[in-house]
């Protein structure tokens, strides 16, 4: 169960990166998404 696990948590990571092009490109893009949540919390407040 655990290397089911892991194989998915790896094949999603891959998926991700193919997605994006580059690592850098990945963090980016969920650096960007982090940035629109707390946005969203600022505005709630």
């Amino acid at each position: 169960m655990t290397r089911l696990i892991a194989l998915l948590l790896l094949a999603g990571t891959a998926m991700l990166a193919a997605g994006c092009n580059t690592m850098a490109g990945a963090g980016e893009d969920i650096s960007k998404g982090g940035n629109a949540i707390t946005n969203s919390a600022e505005k709630a407040k």
